[in-house]
């Protein structure tokens, strides 16, 4: 395996971001929501429309987990009013670390997560957040072993279906 470096996304990367938003996000959820439920949420979710929208937003920034050519993942993060929730100044929100199935195990979502700790301080923000699937305990433990606290929880609709995430945070 070559070494795998992060680099920044642009608007030309929206069809890389897609495809890798989609593929990550059925092969960790499709076995645990309806078929109906994980076409709509990707239909909407991975548009043309809405990727290239999040790419152009001033407080959302991509990055993209490269392995020599391939993508094989990607970050997103949020601040001010980009954030889904809080919308706090002082904090960045970790909107997505997405890493396709074959390269769990490899260090690429910490190589991604260190990359929004980066942003994190040179932005001088006071504490990164997030929200994770509450039945997703592999995720769970990745942000506890990295210093992440549960400190509240939010519905998450996934179709008509409405789960709880947990919602961490790590003061800096």
């Amino acid at each position: 395996m070559e070494q795998i470096i992060v680099r920044k996304a642009s608007i030309g990367d929206f069809e890389t971001i897609q495809l890798i938003g989609k593929e990550t996000f059925f092969e960790t959820f499709a076995q645990s929501n309806t078929e109906a439920d994980m076409k709509t949420y990707l239909e909407i979710n991975f548009s043309d429309e809405k990727v290239k929208s999040e790419l152009s937003s001033p407080d959302s920034l991509f990055y993209i987990a490269l392995n020599g050519e391939s993508s094989i993942g990607y970050l997103k993060v949020n601040v001010g009013k980009g954030q889904t929730e809080l919308q706090d100044e002082a904090s960045l929100e970790i909107e997505r670390i997405y890493v396709k199935s074959s390269y769990h195990g490899k260090k690429v979502g910490q190589l991604l997560y260190e990359k929004a700790l980066e942003i994190a301080q040179r932005q001088k923000k006071t504490y990164i957040w997030l929200g994770v699937w509450e039945e997703n305990p592999k995720a769970i433990r990745f942000y506890e072993k990295n210093g992440f606290v549960a400190f509240d929880k939010h519905v998450f609709k996934l179709g008509e279906d409405e789960q709880t995430d947990v919602m961490m945070k790590k003061v800096l």
